[in-house]
């Protein structure tokens, strides 16, 4: 159990003595959050659960969380302040843009693209690929099987925007 020790705009007074990390499930609210901290100058993390497997050359940018069972695989590429969540895989050549919120148990498969700021819900299924733009989501369950280039809610097998 973690100590409350203020708010977030409390952090400036420990900007010395810690690291920080955004742990905010909501993308916009987070980056805005993370941007802050950063253009303050503060130490911004990222967290990888010793339990994630993650391949050769998959570079991971600053504030992005990397879940318990996780697989991502060579050569990926995964931005600022995202969530990889429990149990998800990203397989080879992933792009994943900044702020990226990849749900528990989603599957992604070779060279996909996900575009800044979308939501791939649980347990969702990507073809290889793929590209999905910014400002997209992704519903519970749904797959994926074409290039998404029109931002908006997307559900169903395969999907459909609402």
């Amino acid at each position: 159990e973690m100590e409350v020790i203020g708010k977030t705009t409390d952090a400036f007074k420990f900007q010395n003595d810690a690291d920080f990390f955004a742990a905010i499930g909501n993308n916009t609210t987070r980056e805005k959050i993370q941007e802050k901290l950063e253009n303050e100058g503060l130490s911004v993390v990222s967290l990888i659960h010793p339990n994630a497997v993650i391949g050769l050359n998959v570079e991971i940018e600053t504030g992005t969380v990397v879940m318990a069972g996780v697989v991502i695989n060579s050569s990926c590429k995964i931005g600022k302040g995202c969530i990889i969540n429990t149990s998800s895989s990203l397989d080879h050549d992933n792009v994943i843009e900044d702020y990226v919120h990849i749900s528990p148990g989603v599957n992604l498969a070779g060279t996909i693209k996900v575009g800044k700021s979308s939501w791939i819900g649980i347990g969702s299924v990507v073809s290889n690929n793929v590209n999905i733009c910014s400002e997209c989501k992704i519903g519970a369950g749904a797959v994926v099987v074409k290039d998404i280039t029109e931002p908006g809610v997307y559900v169903g097998i395969p999907v459909r925007k609402l």
